[in-house]
């Protein structure tokens, strides 16, 4: 059983590593950083506190708003979802990203006090 699971696995990073452009690897390991942000400032919770508690809700909102926004701009920016986005170019989405991030830290900061 573990060989087969080690087989999946080499095959699925083989075939990532081959069919996947470098901008949507960028953007998996801009979404891998976030992730491990998140789980961080989790984990800190757990074992430290919540005493500034708008403190961390505004850090994990951040994390999760900018996880979304980075799983939108990579499905706007995949070649495979031309048909879904026909309309929206590669840096339209990205502009939209720009904006979105803008305004969900503009909110973050705000709530922060």
């Amino acid at each position: 059983m573990p060989e087969k699971l080690a087989n999946v696995i080499v095959k699925f990073y083989d075939e990532y590593m081959q069919s996947t452009p470098k901008k949507l690897k960028i953007i998996d390991a801009y979404l891998v950083y976030v992730l491990i942000t998140g789980i961080v400032q989790f984990a800190y919770c757990c074992l430290v506190g919540t005493f500034p508690f708008n403190s961390f809700l505004s850090g994990f909102i951040s994390t999760v708003g900018s996880f979304i926004l980075a799983v939108c701009l990579r499905l706007q920016s995949n070649p495979q979802n031309k048909l879904e986005f026909s309309g929206i170019s590669p840096e339209r989405s990205f502009a939209d990203f720009i904006f979105a991030h803008v305004i969900l830290h503009l909110v973050v900061i705000n709530f922060i006090g």
